[in-house]
């Protein structure tokens, strides 16, 4: 399924290489430590609402659908920047995490995973 955003800045849109589901992902981490928080999934029209609100929005690849962080928990990502790497391929998004970025309530997703190493 192939979402779209009519509204991206095509000077955005022509660098991002999608997968074959249109998505790009999106690594997370708190602006002021560099903390890892969290891998999430965007589509064209996830990145613009993104860059529109200045809140972190994803597409939900289990639920097919969109989910602004925090509209439910609480947990609200405020963006403070998002930076595209040299292929195109993935994200970095900085942003102010209010309260737990994972949905198992810790603060980051990789606390809650664990070491494997």
């Amino acid at each position: 399924m192939k979402r779209s955003a009519e509204n991206l800045d095509p000077r955005i849109a022509q660098r991002l290489k999608r997968n074959e589901q249109g998505l790009v992902a999106v690594i997370v981490q708190q602006y002021d430590t560099d903390e890892v928080l969290m891998l999430a999934w965007m589509d064209d029209e996830a990145l613009r609402r993104t860059l529109e609100s200045r809140r972190a929005t994803y597409w939900s690849r289990s639920r097919q659908e969109y989910w602004r962080k925090g509209d439910t928990s609480g947990h609200v990502q405020h963006v403070k920047s998002i930076q595209i790497d040299c292929d195109g391929d993935a994200l970095l998004m900085k942003v102010d995490q209010i309260g737990a970025a994972c949905h198992t309530g810790t603060h980051s997703c990789f606390e809650a995973g664990g070491t494997i190493q």
